[in-house]
């Protein structure tokens, strides 16, 4: 049953099987369970274990490990990753092996120590274009973060054209045949995988592809997931395709985009949103996009989130918050990145009208560039708050494509802004 696994006659697969998992980091489901892949480099002049499993799992390890060799033969360790799933077994295996070097990523060192929550670990940090040598096996380092830990590195088997790569191309798919042209299957759970954990980074995922892209692969060995010997290049050009931006057909050169999401119980907020979609039209190169979430799952969305270049969202104020369809859509904005997109909120209220704020607060927290003031208005919009709105529309788009003009600050604007709480009351009162 803990037998390792040959990938050729100089490496074999030491990991652990946990087909009972049902979720992984509460983020992902896991209906075929998972494997914690590691592995095993015999050199000339030592061995390398590569990657180990979670502490829950580790007598599969050393079962697997000690059946092709002592531990004295040991002598380089190797982590391209340090979640914990990937370095539960790592204090005891190093107890064992205790003279083995351990090599870890320029960007590792603090997570390990704070990781394993100690002080007196001896380790070498590396990067791209460093390698260790097994004598007449070498390995080569390729610095490739933030897939999906800013600590991910990737290892390259020279000799042999292996790419150890971290959690990047693999999967939560477990299958005792282990390789992908054995195992069923399991495209759907590799796409999964992709755009709940390495989707938020693809522009990460496109520099590690510049680096993989020239090596000669015969096999892809990730952490979890099947071992793809089979037509391996076909998972890079996968990741290159799920990668890419999906709209850049659709689009003259230049052009941006701005989607406009809203929901309205009676109407007012969709008022809004026509008119601010009417005032960014009028900016040449911005193409505008209206979509009402009462009529749309926002997993929907993802695909035109991701691309874009602007999103507002409209709300009206409902029990002092902004409505549940528009928060769901912005939680589904964890699955992409969205740092830097322009962004904005509006909406319609009866008495208190926090919506907007609350809303433009989010944005923010998920590091989205929000530049100017929401747009609120006070139960039905008239004519000229409408063309307020158009005005707002129209500077949006501005903003957008770099034609808005500098700002001006005048100094009696500074002096009055010395006064909120006179303001703020008011406006309470009024309301």
């Amino acid at each position: 049953m803990n037998k390792p696994v040959w990938l050729s006659e100089r490496v074999q697969w030491i990991g652990a099987f946990d087909p009972d998992m049902r979720s992984f980091d509460v983020i992902l489901k896991t209906p075929n369970g998972t494997t914690y892949n590691a592995y095993l480099v015999r050199g000339s002049e030592g061995v390398a274990v590569i990657d180990t499993v979670k502490a829950e799992c580790a007598d599969q390890f050393f079962a697997r490990l000690e059946a092709v060799c002592t531990y004295a033969e040991i002598t380089t360790i190797v982590l391209n990753h340090l979640e914990p799933d990937h370095t539960g077994a790592l204090p005891e295996l190093m107890r064992r092996a205790p003279q083995a070097r351990l090599y870890i990523s320029q960007s590792a060192q603090l997570m390990l120590k704070a990781l394993l929550n100690r002080r007196d670990l001896d380790f070498t940090a590396v990067s791209t274009g460093d390698n260790v040598s097994l004598g007449d096996r070498n390995l080569r380092f390729l610095h490739t973060p933030y897939l999906h830990w800013p600590d991910t590195q990737c290892t390259y088997l020279e000799e042999e054209c292996i790419l150890f790569s971290g959690d990047v191309f693999g999967c939560h798919f477990c299958d005792e045949r282990l390789f992908n042209d054995k195992v069923g299957d399991f495209r759907f759970a590799f796409e999964y995988y992709y755009a709940r954990i390495m989707r938020p980074f693809r522009e990460h995922v496109m520099k590690a592809l510049t680096l993989i892209d020239p090596l000669p692969i015969n096999m892809i060995a990730p952490t979890h997931g099947p071992i793809l010997r089979d037509q391996p290049t076909r998972y890079l050009q996968r990741y290159r395709e799920l990668s890419g931006q999906r709209l850049h057909k659709e689009l003259n050169a230049g052009e941006k985009t701005l989607i406009i999401f809203y929901i309205s119980a009676y109407g007012s907020t969709t008022r809004m949103a026509q008119a601010i979609r009417d005032g960014a039209e009028q900016v040449a190169g911005v193409r505008v996009s209206l979509y009402d979430m009462e009529g749309g799952d926002a997993d929907l969305f993802i695909d035109l989130v991701e691309d874009a270049d602007g999103i507002l969202i409209g709300s009206p104020t409902i029990n002092g918050d902004a409505a549940k369809p528009l928060w769901d859509l912005l939680s589904a904005f964890s699955m992409v990145n969205v740092r830097g997109k322009l962004a904005g909120a509006f909406g319609s209220y009866g008495w208190s009208g926090e919506a907007v704020q609350m809303l433009e607060g989010r944005m923010r927290g998920l590091k989205m560039r929000v530049p100017l003031d929401g747009v609120r208005v006070k139960l039905i919009p008239s004519a000229e708050e409408l063309e307020l709105c158009v005005q707002h529309g129209r500077t949006v788009g501005e903003h957008l494509t770099g034609s808005n003009a500098p700002r001006v600050i005048d100094m009696a604007d500074l002096l009055a802004s010395r006064q909120p709480e006179v303001e703020s009351n008011a406006t309470l009162t009024r309301e």
